[in-house]
């Protein structure tokens, strides 16, 4: 699979050089040019626009700030959208809206492009370290085929189900149709279980990524292969569990 990056700042940047350093054809792309100095020492490959990395990559992956840089860096002149191929796949890993996220969706269909909402938490120093916590929303073939992308600067990867599940209405109630979590850490045990019900008030849409990535780790006893939890409420506020986690779990700090 050839990948393309667009952000490389504190957190993506480690991401970015840990594809590179897997093996994978990456082409990158920034505003600023002096953003790519520190991969002169690396096999990617640099773009002049957006679609001129999409025409080269077969999943584009984003890591900038703004629903606005989003939308732009997609839609906009000389976007991923105008180069990449029927069937090619961008992840979002910047925190924006649910209905940016749906709406993006939908253009990009259009085109014959898939959109995996794929946020992160574990900043630049888990980026690094490939420990971040990412979690997915999207349909189960597109999660999968670029699940290895993922697990390259991901440790845990989570899917949660379809894009942006339970959040078309900016979270403002819970969800009535739960989606299935699948937690994959590497190397592990096969282990799954039903969790607890988590309560039930609710943060705004903008933290509801966070909070369903805390309490799904939380709630599972242990590493996993393909273990599945099922959340009675994806957009559930929660606490960091009061429980104590066994020590394959235990967060290091400033992890969630």
């Amino acid at each position: 699979m050839r990948v393309g990056f667009i952000g490389l700042g504190s957190q993506g940047g480690p991401m970015a050089r840990r594809i590179v350093e897997a093996g994978y054809e990456v082409t990158l792309w920034a505003r600023r040019k002096e953003s790519l100095e520190p991969y002169a020492d690396t096999a990617a490959k640099y773009a002049d626009t957006p679609a001129q990395l999409a025409k080269a990559s077969d999943l584009v992956c984003l890591c900038v700030v703004s629903d606005d840089d989003v939308r732009a860096v997609i839609t906009g002149e000389n976007g991923i959208l105008e180069g990449l191929r029927d069937g090619g796949i961008i992840a979002i890993h910047s925190t924006i809206h649910p209905d940016t996220c749906k709406e993006l969706a939908e253009v990009a269909r259009e085109k014959g492009v898939s959109i995996i909402d794929a946020p992160v938490s574990g900043g630049g120093m888990g980026a690094a370290a490939g420990t971040l916590l990412v979690m997915l929303g999207g349909d189960d073939h597109t999660v999968e085929a670029a699940r290895p992308v993922f697990e390259t600067y991901g440790n845990p990867v989570v899917h949660l189900g379809d894009l942006a599940p339970g959040r078309s209405r900016s979270c403002s109630t819970t969800c009535s149709s739960p989606p299935t979590c699948r937690l994959r850490r590497a190397p592990s045990n096969s282990v799954s279980r039903s969790a607890s019900t988590p309560p039930s008030s609710v943060r705004s849409s903008r933290t509801a990524r966070r909070t369903a990535l805390r309490w799904a780790v939380s709630s599972l006893p242990a590493a996993s292969s393909g273990s599945q939890v099922t959340p009675v409420s994806y957009c559930a506020r929660t606490s960091r569990s009061s429980r104590a986690l066994p020590p394959a779990w235990e967060p290091r700090p400033g992890f969630l």
